[in-house]
């Protein structure tokens, strides 16, 4: 390999390196999408420009083959195969300014590669499967104001969020009170997940009489005194029950977040 060709690659995988570069500063810059895609085409075209020349120019084109002597080589054959070894070691290992430049040139594709994943956003894994209820959470209402024993008349409902998280969509639950004796209740309260299990839709609706939740989009019925179980409409789980307790003071708290993923079904139900 002449001193030129060594060059012209080494000039390739600079240009990579600058091109990647150049695509991490327009994007964490806030630059526009175009200089973005003209440093990562520039990037790229460097790499593809460096592989050529390293194909054509370092790998050798002949083919060889190494044939097995059926009987072992002698002493002076051996020490001379050792010799063409070490020889062509040398000269692989001759371009090692090259291979700092590969390195360096991969490493910075790399890079450009992987920061754009800072876009995806957080993971959703805790917002599908966790709300912002957690174990002393008070129950507050739309304006922020808490909750207690004596806030609900009998039959009576309201939209509660935890204190802090006030509007939480993931979070908003239904707070009824019940007479006393008529369900597995904390002093006549019990809530539950505002989300409708079929489409997400905010269960708002609440029957005093029949002491049923209604979805207004689809039409689905919840038991609130059967734990929330489906009594007609297309939802095919009963809403999730939210922990409560009673503090001494008389306010009402979360004793943890919701039993089971709120809103509707996942692919794991059956």
């Amino acid at each position: 390999m002449s001193p030129r060709e060594q060059n012209a690659i080494a000039a390739a995988l600079i240009v990579a390196v600058l091109g990647s570069g150049c695509f991490i500063a327009a994007y964490f810059g806030g630059g526009d999408r175009l200089y973005e895609g003209l440093a990562m085409a520039v990037a790229a075209a460097g790499l593809c420009a460096a592989a050529l020349g390293w194909a054509f120019w370092i790998v050798p084109p002949e083919r060889v083959a190494d044939e097995i002597e059926t009987y072992p080589s002698s002493r002076g054959e051996r020490a001379a195969e050792r010799g063409e070894v070490r020889s062509d070691l040398r000269a692989v290992s001759r371009p090692r300014m090259l291979l700092g430049l590969l390195s360096a040139a991969l490493g910075a594709f790399a890079a450009a590669l992987i920061v754009p994943i800072r876009s995806l956003g957080p993971a959703p894994a805790g917002a599908l499967f966790h709300t912002r209820w957690r174990k002393g959470s008070a129950l507050v209402r739309e304006d922020g104001s808490i909750v207690d024993v004596g806030s609900l008349n009998v039959d009576s409902a309201i939209a509660v969020f935890p204190s802090g998280a006030v509007g939480d969509a993931q979070s908003q639950a239904m707070l009824i009170r019940l007479p006393d004796g008529v369900a597995d209740s904390v002093r006549g309260y019990v809530a539950y997940s505002r989300l409708c299990t079929h489409a997400g839709c905010p269960v708002a609706l609440y029957r005093a009489a029949a002491r049923q939740l209604l979805c207004p989009c689809h039409q689905s019925v919840f038991d609130v005194v059967a734990g929330g179980a489906v009594v007609s409409g297309p939802a095919d789980h009963a809403l999730p029950r939210l922990p409560i307790a009673v503090t001494g003071d008389g306010t009402l708290v979360a004793l943890g977040d919701f039993p089971e993923p709120v809103g509707p079904g996942f692919w794991e139900r059956s």
